[in-house]
């Protein structure tokens, strides 16, 4: 369970904070999962698997 496989993370356009979590609304220089196990000592709570452009296309049909 890594960030980059999370519907919530993107990529900003700012240099100093380049990685983003839309659920937790905050930006990272780190990978957000990284904070937030640092933090509180457990995985994030907020995942969900991204889905596949295939799935993500049925979904709005």
């Amino acid at each position: 369970m890594t960030c980059q496989d999370c519907r919530h993370f993107f990529i900003t356009h700012e240099a100093r904070y380049p990685y983003s979590c839309r659920a937790m609304r905050f930006k990272s220089a780190r990978m957000p999962g990284e904070d937030v196990r640092e933090a509180s000592g457990q995985p994030c709570l907020h995942f969900q698997p991204r889905l596949s452009r295939r799935a993500a296309r049925a979904d709005r049909a």
